[in-house]
């Protein structure tokens, strides 16, 4: 098991080709980085913490990526170098190949999933690499060990022959709105779908899902962990359909919470 490194990487990876219903995520990195750097804001977190600024943070800007092959390579620099990465994505298909990049490094990784949707289609539209199905793909190569899914509301029967297949735990809306919680007693790796959030908070995505997350409930889960974060993406941000920018600012927040997080476990 690799030690838990103290430096982390933002990385951007601009890939949208696995999209199954509109392109657009692939500038998403760019994006975002515009809101954190347009002087609206600051870049200090709810804990008065500020990981944007610590000699531990650096952004490594865009990878230079065409494929899975790419992706995976690239993410294995980042680790070789001793350093965790969070990553700006792209659609949510580039979730596997991160994961199969970090099952070098890390053994039994847990997964904590906020999203909208299962992503365990076996395929879709024929496409078994589709941003529909990666944790299909990271769950069937056992290149991470527990996948626990929060404000799910989209299961299909097939989703949820997958879901018993896999041992995936899965707190859907309707359980998260009873109250329950995940819970963790290892490292974790997070990947943050934002149309896990309501379209009411985070309408800048491919795929409006009503009865989401809302804003605070996200930063509530994020803030409560107290396990290590080894690394996180946050995806699926399309500005094609932002309006005004409320969804990028928004995944801007969530960098500064989960780097802070990843950073001082505050």
């Amino acid at each position: 098991m690799k030690k838990i490194p103290e430096n982390i990487a933002l990385c951007g990876i601009p890939f949208d080709l696995n999209s199954s219903f509109l392109q657009g995520s692939a500038i998403a990195p760019q994006r975002i980085r515009e809101i954190l750097n347009n002087g609206a804001g600051n870049d200090w977190t709810e804990q008065t913490e500020n990981p944007l600024k610590s000699p531990h943070f650096s952004d490594l800007g865009d990878l230079a990526v065409d494929n899975y092959l790419d992706i995976e390579n690239r993410v294995v620099d980042v680790l070789k170098n001793n350093s965790r990465t969070l990553i700006l994505g792209g659609d949510h298909s580039i979730t596997f190949p991160i994961i199969k990049a970090y099952s070098q490094f890390f053994e039994d990784i847990t997964i904590l999933q906020i999203d909208a949707h299962g992503d365990l289609y076996d395929e879709l539209d024929g496409n078994p690499y589709s941003h529909a199905c990666p944790f299909a793909r990271i769950m069937e190569g056992s290149y991470a060990k527990r996948l626990v899914q929060v404000g799910v509301r989209t299961y299909n029967p097939h989703q949820r022959v997958q879901a018993e297949k896999f041992g995936v735990e899965t707190i859907e809306m309707i359980d998260f709105d009873k109250g329950v919680r995940p819970q963790f007693d290892k490292p974790i790796y997070i990947s943050l779908d934002l149309d896990g959030i309501d379209p009411a908070y985070a309408p800048g995505v491919s795929h409006h899902e009503p009865g989401g997350l809302t804003t605070r409930e996200v930063l509530r889960l994020i803030q409560s962990i107290d396990v290590p974060i080894i690394g996180a993406d946050i995806v699926e941000l399309n500005p094609h359909r932002d309006v005004s920018g409320i969804t990028a600012a928004l995944a801007a927040k969530l960098l500064k919470e989960i780097a802070g997080k990843m950073l001082f476990g505050s």
